[in-house]
């Protein structure tokens, strides 16, 4: 089953943390790179971080997250999570995983390369 589902979206105050979780199949975990998006009101789809496949262990974070978010993966929960920490209202979005069977590259933060998409929760940073 080639399916994403992303949850743990929520409120939280300007400085708190959330952890978002992105469901996967086994197959996905193992041959798709795995990237999280966000897309905030009136903004374009910005790819945040990414995650290599299988046994790799890269990750590629854009700048605007560099140092406070996160990502890992668990094979055994067949999850992706998004680890969220000091959290600003610019944070605020709508927050996608997607995967692509590609191999591990800087494309991944470019939405143009995915096909496979989930659903989305939403985070609102806000006092």
């Amino acid at each position: 089953q080639l399916q994403l589902v992303e949850s743990g979206g929520g409120l939280v105050q300007p400085g708190g943390s959330l952890r978002l979780s992105c469901s996967a199949s086994r197959e996905i975990l193992d041959y798709y790179v795995i990237t999280w998006f966000r897309q905030a009101p009136g903004k374009e789809r910005e790819g945040i971080s990414c995650i290599s496949r299988s046994d790799d262990t890269r990750v590629i974070y854009a700048e605007s997250v560099q140092g406070r978010f996160r990502a890992s993966r668990d094979f055994v929960k067949k999850t992706v999570y998004l680890q969220m920490n000091n959290l600003k209202p610019e944070d605020t979005a709508i927050y996608y995983c997607a995967a692509e069977r590609r191999g591990f590259g800087d494309w991944c933060t470019q939405e143009g390369y995915y096909g496979l998409w989930g659903q989305g929760t939403q985070v609102t940073v806000s006092s």
